[in-house]
């Protein structure tokens, strides 16, 4: 195993309280430091998570996101602003984030993932976020995902219900077993509030950071589904599908 590096002073005294959490320390937080993460797409959904391990003191974020800032977006990008309408998405989201955490490495690919660029975008990480809207970009990355052997958290959400699982390649099944092709009804925009996309990202990103640190428990094997207008929550076990052309289970 690597060694780790080590925490600044100026380190130490940012992420002093989270490093108080029981299990945590200094050891969880230079792997934190040393750790890279992958974010597909970075609007409502993955513009949270990524502010979050910005935030909690991740090492290297690669950001994938494509395309201009539109209106409809202001509602739940909570990185972007009013004045970069009409501006690509990811001058702001890597300027956003790099003014809250300069000790991150953030690198912006102004790119949806795709069956061309995922396999270069998961190599550049140690883990991976889907929170893509659209399930071409959900199965090229967890393909890529399976191929390479990397932990991929998968966050979701419609109207006001969002679920959050985790997929490790060789203990669980993959995106695949479930989901095995796009579904034909499924369309671009749908009703989002961005306290519900918030809500599976935060969760999304405590994914992430017990994955680094080994604190607490995953979600690993196991989907949390959540619905906001009653405030249900229920955890069900994901099994293996062995006929699962991607992971084989």
């Amino acid at each position: 195993m690597p060694e780790l590096p080590e925490l600044t002073t100026s380190e130490r005294a940012l992420y002093e309280w989270q490093m108080w959490v029981p299990g945590m320390g200094e050891e969880g937080q230079k792997k934190l430091k040393a750790a890279s993460v992958l974010v597909s797409r970075v609007g409502g959904l993955g513009g949270l998570v990524a502010l979050e391990l910005a935030a909690a003191g991740v090492g290297k974020l690669v950001l994938a996101h494509g395309g201009d800032l539109q209106p409809s977006d202001l509602n739940r990008q909570l990185l972007q602003t009013h004045d970069h309408i009409g501006k690509p998405r990811m001058e702001n989201i890597v300027r956003r984030l790099r003014d809250l955490n300069p000790h991150c490495d953030i690198v912006g690919v102004a790119e949806n993932v795709s069956e061309s660029n995922a396999d270069a975008l998961v190599a550049q990480a140690d883990i991976v976020v889907d929170a893509a809207p659209m399930f071409q970009e959900r199965l090229a990355l967890n393909a890529a995902a399976v191929r390479a052997r990397k932990p991929m958290v998968e966050c979701a959400m419609h109207t006001l219900e969002a679920s959050v699982t985790t997929f490790v390649p060789g203990r669980t099944g993959c995106l695949a077993c479930y989901v095995p092709e796009v579904p034909p009804t499924w369309k671009r925009q749908f009703p989002v509030f961005g306290a519900v996309s918030g809500t599976a990202a935060c969760i999304g990103a405590m994914e992430v950071i017990k994955l680094i640190t080994g604190i607490g428990e995953t979600l690993c094997g196991t989907l949390l589904s959540m619905d906001l207008g009653s405030l249900q929550f229920r955890k069900v076990r994901l099994p293996k599908h062995d006929d699962c052309a991607v992971c084989g289970g």
